[in-house]
């Protein structure tokens, strides 16, 4: 079992910061990473052309143990959420006759893309909204996603679990239900790696996008997206130099090369050789794989399994574990419960949450603590 690691962050004594979900807090070695990868363009002498892409490789390599990627050349450095998916939204071979299947109210980057291709090809873009009763929510939830899939559906884009209150999908039954159909699965796992193992040996999606500055711990402005063998061949967002083939040969990049760079490397954004939000993601992925995805989640297990009964004790609903991760997970308030007062409670107890939707999403990490925990119980029901 994991101990509290709260020295090896600079979170201030006197406030609690439960909202990884949100942003997480730099850890001290990431933040010396960041002001080393500054110092060092203080003399460009010392970067030379190998570098542009050396440290991209040993972060691609890194981020693949933590997924299990065999290949980590099907890894790529990505700005953001929404550059990831534009990749994969630029390659989706879809007509009119094709649906695609989200959840209601999933993350705008994990929706605008396919609201675009709807106009543009007119095809039907599917819903599925949560269950409007709370028992047995998350089970519903997942069946429905299962029955809106049909012999039309061109994709399933979801997130690994909801970000606005951490319902877990069931990504092995979804990804047997697309390959029955012919349909892709692409990911959103931004809210869930780093804390929730995932395997893409085992779930096999075709493509998974992640932002850094969250459960990855890294600094903002800095993503790493997976794209599998559908995608081999296509065209990127943008034609930078460094995705084209030879590009590490600096004295004939005049030559120019018709072909882009093998595997997934020709979606890498331009300037992904970024000399310190690379070494600040990577020093963040190598902590993240020494703790482990499945310790951090037994960690917050420990944590949360008492505050939580005590809400639900107290009227409180929070998703049976079955149908969420530790990590996050959303609190909904008894009818007729003031959410301004509990607002205002929160700020002065200085506890950091955020408000999703009828939700208070609550996200835990290692610097956390169960008293943590019961001083928000206490905060939500006095």
């Amino acid at each position: 079992m994991l101990s509290n690691q709260r020295k090896k962050f600079s979170l201030p004594a006197n406030s609690i910061y439960l909202n990884c979900s949100y942003m997480s807090p730099l850890m001290k070695e990431v933040e010396k990473a960041g002001v080393e990868g500054m110092k060092r363009k203080r003399n460009p002498a010392t970067i030379s052309p190998a570098n542009f892409f050396d440290q991209t490789e040993i972060l691609r390599d890194e981020y693949a143990k933590l997924i299990n990627v065999k290949e980590s050349k099907r890894i790529v450095v990505i700005p953001s959420v929404s550059y990831g998916l534009a990749n994969v939204a630029k390659n989706l071979k879809a007509d009119q006759s094709h649906n695609i299947v989200v959840a209601g109210e999933q993350f705008p980057s994990n929706v605008y893309p396919w609201m675009k291709i709807q106009q543009e090809k007119k095809i039907q873009l599917k819903t599925i909204a949560a269950p409007s009763i709370l028992k047995d929510r998350g089970k519903i939830w997942n069946e429905r996603i299962l029955d809106a899939i049909d012999s039309n559906t061109k994709m399933v884009a979801l997130g690994n679990v909801h970000w606005a209150d951490g319902t877990k999908f069931d990504l092995i039954e979804i990804r047997k239900r697309t390959r029955d159909v012919g349909a892709l699965l692409v990911i959103d796992g931004s809210q869930s790696v780093g804390a929730l193992a995932f395997d893409i040996s085992q779930i096999q999606p075709d493509a998974l996008i992640c932002v850094g500055y969250k459960w990855m711990l890294g600094p903002y402005s800095i993503g790493l997206a997976y794209y599998g063998d559908y995608f081999d061949g296509g065209a990127p967002v943008e034609e930078n130099w460094m995705n084209r083939k030879f590009s590490e040969d600096f004295a004939a990049l005049v030559l120019y090369q018709e072909n882009y760079q093998s595997t997934a490397l020709r979606y890498e954004v331009g300037e992904h050789s970024n000399f310190i939000l690379v070494p600040m993601m990577l020093t963040a992925l190598k902590q993240i794989n020494k703790w482990k995805p499945e310790n951090i989640q037994q960690y917050c297990a420990k944590i949360t399994r008492k505050p939580i009964e005590r809400l639900r004790e107290a009227g409180f609903w929070v998703e049976d574990e079955n149908y969420r991760g530790h990590h996050l997970f959303g609190i909904r308030l008894p009818k007729n419960t003031d959410m301004e007062k509990i607002k205002q409670q929160l700020q002065k107890n200085k506890i950091s949450v955020s408000v999703r939707g009828d939700a208070i999403r609550v996200s835990p990490n290692l610097y956390n603590t169960e008293n943590d925990l019961m001083k928000l119980v206490r905060t939500l029901t006095t």
